[in-house]
């Protein structure tokens, strides 16, 4: 006798990820988040700036411009360009769109005041985040941080999840009772990874890759190179001009490589090439209980890390031992533990494998990924 029972149609949801503030290929928004959505059945796409104008597809993730400039001035950005991006992203039509920067929270709320479910990815402390922006006069800070709280505390609960970058941030809302899940920034697994590198073939170098300002290390690090005999390659941009013009007025300016903006290979040979990591940011409320993405990246490419003494890092750093912690503002420090990986290549190179073996074990993409299909599932196929 035959059933009459058909077989069910499994649905394909729309997914729609928008960002105003990052580029179309950030890491996180990309290469990590909507690639693993993607590869995972679900129809991705991510509305940013600065994307090809007639759209592209990347690691099959549909990539749409939402506005032209992402260098437009921050008012520009946050009235018309933000009405484009609104749009871009509403046409689509999505079964669930995540948004990325605390600007678009409006668009989060008529999103949702749409009917659709949605979700903040909030990648930063935001208030605590704003206490040391260099834009921000001095005066204002402290009631601005006060302000941007009060707005993002009470516009979160309208969201039906948050995505958060650390546990720190999570346990923020987590208390104001939101859904909230931290997907940790942690590298995947052979994206940086050169299986038998030869460590004798690494030059007498430590390396630096990300935003360069003076609050993240810069004056520190080139002042810790004058007291060494080795080369710090240095990659990234300088966010203000005259940070960069007195960096190369230093004594220790003639050991570094300035190597300006890397790609994804031309970070990896990068790390290839160095002994050390350096991510020595300066004690500031915002840095306390980050998880810099930098520091899992020189693990995960084998690297030691030389790294700030905070509670957090140490228990990471000196607990996998695979680095040494320093006072971020104590050059002779940052000089000592550089030299003392210059001279002890062995015992350095023992550190880059436990670095290694620990991001094999817990600080990878791979486990976070499951965290965020997860959470999908939760609101999309119960």
């Amino acid at each position: 006798m035959k059933s009459n029972t058909q077989p069910s149609i499994k649905k394909t949801f729309k997914i729609v990820h928008i960002t105003s503030v990052h580029t179309y290929e950030d890491t996180r928004i990309l290469l990590k988040e909507c690639s693993s959505l993607a590869s995972n059945h679900y129809k991705t796409y991510l509305v940013a700036p600065n994307a090809p104008l007639e759209g592209c597809t990347i690691n099959k993730v549909n990539v749409i411009r939402g506005i032209k400039d992402i260098h437009i001035n921050r008012v520009e950005r946050v009235t018309k360009s933000l009405y484009q991006t609104y749009k871009t992203a509403k046409d689509l039509d999505a079964d669930l769109y995540h948004f990325h920067d605390p600007e678009l929270i409006p668009v989060g709320l008529s999103l949702k005041n749409k009917g659709k479910k949605v979700i903040y990815d909030v990648h930063e402390d935001l208030p605590r985040q704003t206490l040391s922006k260099d834009y921000i006069p001095q005066g204002i800070r402290t009631i601005t941080s006060f302000g941007l709280e009060r707005i993002e505390n009470f516009a979160v609960k309208y969201f039906d999840a948050l995505v958060t970058a650390t546990p720190h941030i999570r346990d923020r809302f987590l208390k104001l009772g939101c859904h909230a899940v931290d997907i940790n920034n942690y590298p995947i697994i052979s994206e940086l990874h050169i299986p038998n590198l030869d460590w004798q073939e690494k030059e007498k170098a430590v390396c630096y890759v990300g935003g360069i300002t003076e609050i993240r290390g810069i004056f520190t690090m080139i002042e810790a190179m004058s007291q060494v005999d080795g080369a710090l390659l240095l990659g990234g941009n300088f966010f203000y001009s005259q940070e960069q013009e007195q960096a190369k007025k230093m004594k220790g300016w003639s050991n570094v490589k300035e190597l300006g903006y890397l790609n994804r290979m031309e970070v990896g040979q990068t790390l290839a090439k160095s002994m050390a990591g350096l991510v020595v940011l300066h004690p500031t409320m915002n840095y306390l209980d980050s998880l810099p993405v930098k520091m899992f990246e020189y693990m995960s490419a084998g690297l030691p890390v030389i790294a700030s003494n905070f509670p957090l890092w140490k228990e990471i750093i000196e607990g996998n031992n695979c680095g040494i912690c320093v006072d971020p503002l104590d050059t002779k420090e940052i000089s000592q533990a550089i030299q003392w990986i210059f001279e002890h290549p062995q015992e350095a190179q023992k550190m880059g494998k436990n670095a290694r073996r620990a991001v094999e074990n817990k600080y990878n993409w791979e486990n976070e990924a499951k965290k965020l299909l997860s959470l999908y599932e939760r609101f999309l196929k119960s």
